[in-house]
């Protein structure tokens, strides 16, 4: 369990809130020691809920981030960063919730529409450049954040884009992407309200020049509030950015270096200033003139605050305002509070990227990785290529803190390991609320000064926790690195795969894992995501009390799981269609299936503590037919093919090759042809004993296949046949094992009794056709009352050399008869008649025999 984090933190304040009281009225241990609770109640009761689903886990000794272990371990690893130069302090705008008041990582944001403000605004040219017809002229930028306005440091526009200088009857002289002029000119005729007395309704403009955009360079505007505050009588520079496009807005980028990562790095690049503006509630500072006290969103629900209203209505003041409108678009939110985000100027600690080549190692890394399904190579290859540096620090107080101590003077991180081993020590025996408790110096032991020294107290972002369990979940457990398999939803190529593989490469150069599995999410029968709102939900315990167990876990192996899969009353009901055809062949198996106690032949055997399975063993008193070689035969190709499918992660074709199978080639041919042979031969008949051999094989080799999917039924299957002997304790507990080839080597031969069955299967279809036929049109009752011929190519005939007992066996009749036609090409022809009056049904077995008795031969020699 990953325990740490905003979730439980965001519960914890909420019954803070209920008290009557605030975050800052209680201590941060007793934060931390009512999440722990929490995190506790929670963790014993999803325990209970995995294992009534069938998951087999370390339940006694699980990896739960709290526990001391792990967050000494934890820590260790931020110290293997701190150490080695790769973790330092910058300033940087980072994704920022007002709300829950703390910086957010990408995998803990989502995308919901939200209308914004629209607005185009003229920013003044004061220095022209190298383009004198710019004199006078004003630089249009488009933002949906008017609030940012304040904190304007420049303007971007693209290098090869085409730029118009356009005199606009209403507003004069603008400069604007030419492949946007008509985009800005609709927006401007739209608008209304913008602080003039005319309107720019039924305006027009006339192109005076064109050029492109490198010919900008050089050009200055002066910020659009120069004339309302002295504290904005600054420049704003025209500087060329590479994410400038022509597809919307006006082809320029208003640029505030603290509040969005293109902007930071177009302003460290060109050293622009970069001063704080907003708060950690999101309400602008005291040294933000104009806007001091304005809020960007509510801190306590997430609205929409006053900053933006307030910046509007400057720009009109300042007469800058040349559109105002509102845009609904995708915009970054919580996943935890819901509430919007907005870039925000912090001081944070970073992973760097570039330190020790690290994007370039994740990289490298990855392509020893096998990805199922394939897409998500590509996936998670170009979120690496593309991320910026890691933000790891939070603003929090549940989860393992950082382990840093700050030079009051100098203002650098103290890099020592033997304070981090310290601090890994006091961990391992208090757990990490010590850090928060314990006196300073009994971290940084008899070197340093307490005094000179800033203990941090930010927490480490959660998926720095979750990066790190491959360490104390595999790696202090003894267990090989890199780890056989990660898996989990899709969305975790952002997050715990994302992480994890950070982690690995920068620490031990490898990619933690080998193989790494996502799914999609469950959604309803008509494709919906499951909400409360929307009343769709259906709980898994719920699924459970009505189905069982097993109908869960076979509804999830048998779809796709590589997409999106949905679930319903009516898909759960097919599920358990599929689930009761499986466990009635099982159900078959085990009735028919001699006692163990017996000396019947038996395929699998318990030997040494190990279970094994044997070689056919023809003799005088154990015989095969070729059906039962033919079953055989194709129970070692799909155990063949299932090791393959197993191996690849292929469930669903896995599952749909055993549920085939089950009906193909058991019930609606094994079991029904050896039906009678099993309810009325001798039990010591040879070819009686082979079938019980055979039937053995097949049980063994399907509660097997069946045990990592239907863990229960194959459990009580398992127990049922074997629950008397001695060692035979539970089928988890015994492999898939490997078949004798002896079972397939039959089929492999052109002129096998197993390949000469193979061709009486398209005849046996045919032959139950016309079956059915005769019985619909009252020619027959049931099919051992039939007299059947089939007409086929003499050639096929000599080839077959199965004896007319076989032949009627195989097709379930009383009398069969292979015709030879007159030509080799001819389809079949099945005959289908009444036997006649000399035949009689023999009451044991039923089928019809020329005698006068109640018993036909065979039945007649087995009750005496």
């Amino acid at each position: 369990w990953d325990c740490h984090g905003l979730p439980i933190e965001w519960k914890i304040e909420e019954q803070i809130r209920a008290e009557g009281k605030t975050r800052e009225d209680v201590p941060v241990e007793e934060i931390r020691r009512r999440c722990r609770a929490f995190a506790e109640h929670w963790v014993e009761v999803q325990k209970a809920e995995f294992q009534r689903i069938g998951v087999h886990a370390d339940w006694s000794d699980p990896y739960l981030t709290m526990s001391k272990a792990a967050q000494s371990t934890i820590v260790k690893e931020l110290g293997w960063f701190l150490v080695h130069g790769g973790l330092y302090r910058g300033k940087k705008p980072v994704l920022w919730s007002v709300v829950e008041q703390t910086a957010l990582a990408d995998a803990e944001v989502e995308y919901h529409d939200r209308v914004s403000p629209s607005i185009d605004v003229g920013f003044p040219i004061v220095s022209h450049g190298e383009l004198p017809m710019l004199e006078g002229a004003r630089v249009v930028i488009w933002t949906t954040t008017p609030w940012t306005i304040p904190a304007n440091r420049a303007i971007a526009y693209g290098t090869e884009l085409e730029y118009a200088l356009i005199d606009h009857s209403a507003y004069g002289k603008l400069v604007v992407a030419t492949q946007l002029l008509e985009e800005l000119q609709a927006r401007l005729e739209k608008s209304k309200d913008v602080g003039r007395d005319d309107t720019a309704a039924g305006s027009s403009y006339t192109v005076l020049a064109s050029f492109v955009g490198k010919s900008l360079a050089g050009v200055v505007c002066q910020h659009p509030w120069a004339e309302l505050h002295a504290d904005y009588a600054r420049h704003a520079p025209l500087l060329p950015g590479d994410h400038v496009a022509d597809d919307t807005g006006t082809g320029f980028v208003h640029t505030a270096p603290g509040h969005g990562e293109e902007d930071f790095d177009l302003g460290r690049k060109y050293d622009l200033d970069n001063p704080d503006t907003v708060s950690k509630k999101g309400v602008f500072l005291p040294t933000v003139a104009l806007m001091a006290g304005e809020s960007v969103f509510d801190a306590d629900t997430g609205d929409s605050g006053t900053a933006n209203g307030k910046a509007i209505t400057l720009l009109k003041q300042s007469g800058q305002l040349l559109a105002l409108g509102k845009l609904k678009h995708s915009y970054p939110h919580s996943w935890r509070s819901k509430a919007p985000l907005m870039y925000r100027n912090t001081a944070q600690w970073f992973i760097s990227m570039a330190h020790q080549d690290l994007r370039a190692t994740a990289l490298k890394a990855l392509e020893q990785v096998n990805f199922y399904p394939a897409a998500g190579r590509t996936r998670l290859t170009s979120m690496i290529a593309n991320r910026p540096d890691w933000c790891i620090s939070r603003q929090r107080a549940w989860g393992v803190p950082l382990p840093i101590f700050v030079h009051r003077t100098s203002g650098e991180p103290l890099r020592d390991p033997k304070v981090i081993e310290r601090v890994v020590a006091q961990f391992q025996e208090h757990g990490a609320d010590c850090w928060f408790s314990a006196p300073a110096a009994d971290f940084l032991g008899p070197d340093y000064n307490p005094d000179d020294y800033t203990r941090v107290t930010d927490i480490a972002d959660v998926w720095f926790d979750s990066g790190s369990a491959y360490v104390f979940g595999v790696e202090e457990r003894g267990l090989s690195l890199p780890a056989d398999i990660f898996l989990e939803g899709s969305d975790q190529h952002r997050g715990w795969f994302h992480s994890s593989l950070l982690h690995a490469a920068g620490t031990r150069g490898i990619a933690p894992y080998k193989d790494l599995l996502t799914h999609g999410f469950a959604l309803d029968g008509d494709g919906r995501k499951m909400s409360k709102s929307l009343g769709n939900i259906i709980a898994p315990q719920k699924v459970i009390d009505q189905y069982g167990a097993d109908i869960l876990r076979l509804w999830v192996i048998t779809t796709d799981y590589t997409a999106d899969i949905r679930i319903s009353p009516e898909i759960l009901k097919q599920t358990s269609d599929i689930y009761r055809r499986i466990r009635n062949t099982l159900r078959w198996l085990l009735g028919n299936l001699p006692a163990t106690t017996t000396d019947s032949p038996r395929a699998w055997t318990l030997e040494g503590g190990k279970w094994q399975i044997a070689t056919p063993p023809e003799s005088d008193s154990v015989a095969f037919d070729a059906l039962d070689r033919y079953v055989l035969a194709r129970l070692a190709s799909t155990h063949a093919q299932l090791i393959d499918m197993f191996g690849r992660y292929e469930f669903m074709q896995a599952m749909r090759l055993v549920h085939d199978f089950c009906s193909s080639e058991l019930s609606a041919l094994y079991f029904d042809i050896r039906k009678d042979r099993m309810y009325c031969d001798d039990q010591l008949d040879s070819y009686r004993r082979g079938t019980c051999f055979v039937l053995d094989a097949v049980f063994g080799c399907l509660v097997r296949w069946l045990a990592p999917v239907l863990c229960f039924t194959a459990e009580e299957a398992w127990w049922e046949r074997y629950g008397e002997v001695a060692g035979a304790a539970s089928v988890h507990l015994t492999t898939l094992g490997t078949l004798p080839s002896d079972f397939a080597v039959a089929a492999a031969q052109d002129n096998s009794p197993v390949a000469m069955l193979e061709k009486l299967l398209p005849m046996r279809d045919a032959v139950n056709r016309a079956l059915e036929a005769a019985r619909r049109e009252g020619t027959i009752k049931g099919s051992l009352e039939a007299k059947v011929e089939v007409v086929a190519p003499r050639e096929l005939i000599e080839e077959l050399k199965f004896t007319e007992k076989f032949l009627s066996d195989f097709m379930i009749v009383s009398r069969f008869a292979l015709l030879p036609a007159d030509s080799p090409d001819a389809p079949y022809e099945v005959h289908i008649s009444k036997l006649d009056a000399d035949h009689h049904k023999c009451e044991r077995c039923w089928r019809y025999t020329v005698t006068t008795l109640s018993y036909c031969d065979r039945c007649l020699d087995v009750e005496n």
